[in-house]
């Protein structure tokens, strides 16, 4: 599948994908430490909301739209959506980032197309801790690992534009995970087969992965009137979960889910690295 992002900002899988972030990023904002966060996928940086393609698929509408009533919330969930639910836009990955960065903290965030990249730089022109590199995620993010910080956060989120992006994804984590072992990792994918997303889960925690976390959120949608198959099912592994965040996931994602009409559930993992 292709999962053009600007046809699905704001939508059931982004909230529970940042939601995740956000909760990672204020976990490392606990000790005083600096910490790096590297986006492999960055995309566009914001998305309008009022603009053709999200327009067209309405999605944001059955996500980030009906989490109104939560905005006062505390903790993850309450900065999530603080940054998130203006209404007129969406936040991509790189943003809701860069938001909660401290003078300390740095952001690396790549994107292999220009165009984007370029309104990604725009985004980003008053966070001076913010760095865009125009480059293949894949082949790219590994550089920045260990970070110098040798704390930090890595997200993995491409557009599934290959066939073989699972395969791709889970090569591209397992290098990773040798140069930056410590590192927290967030890899997310679309679940159109459960064997599939499955298989990858097993690829993952087989590079040598000690402890994990799964998180998968569904929803019903109607048909498409042109036929194409909607997403309807999407997953999230958080590799190096921190302490607590699986608590503090399903409290958050028990507010949500019952308001996005979805359904959640928070698996830990131990993976072949465990003791």
């Amino acid at each position: 599948m292709n999962y053009r992002h600007a046809f699905h900002a704001g939508n059931f899988a982004d909230v529970v994908k940042h939601l995740a972030l956000a909760a990672v990023l204020l976990h490392l904002r606990k000790k005083d430490a600096a910490f790096a966060v590297i986006d492999s996928h960055a995309g566009r940086g914001r998305y309008d909301l009022s603009g053709a393609e999200a327009q067209r698929t309405g999605e944001a509408e059955g996500g980030i739209a009906r989490l109104a009533s939560l905005k006062d919330s505390g903790g993850a969930l309450g900065e999530y959506l603080a940054l998130a639910s203006d209404g007129a836009s969406y936040p991509g990955s790189p943003l809701i980032a860069a938001a909660l960065l401290r003078p300390q903290d740095r952001l690396v965030a790549i994107e292999k197309h220009p165009e984007e990249a370029g309104q990604l730089k725009a985004a980003l022109i008053r966070t001076p801790r913010a760095q865009v590199e125009v480059a293949d995620g894949y082949r790219r993010f590994g550089a920045h690992l260990p970070p110098k910080e040798r704390r930090g956060v890595v997200l993995i989120d491409p557009p599934f534009e290959a066939s073989d992006e699972f395969e791709a994804m889970a090569r591209a984590f397992a290098d990773a995970y040798r140069r930056f072992a410590t590192g927290i990792y967030l890899l997310w994918f679309p679940i159109k087969s459960a064997a599939e997303a499955n298989a990858f889960v097993g690829e993952v925690l087989g590079a040598g992965v000690k402890k994990a976390l799964r998180m998968d959120i569904a929803i019903d949608v109607p048909p498409s009137p042109d036929g194409k198959a909607r997403l309807a099912a999407a997953g999230l592994i958080v590799v190096n979960p921190p302490f607590g965040f699986a608590d503090e996931m399903r409290a958050a994602l028990g507010q949500v889910a019952p308001l996005l009409g979805a359904r959640c559930t928070v698996s830990e993992l131990a993976g072949e690295g465990a003791g």
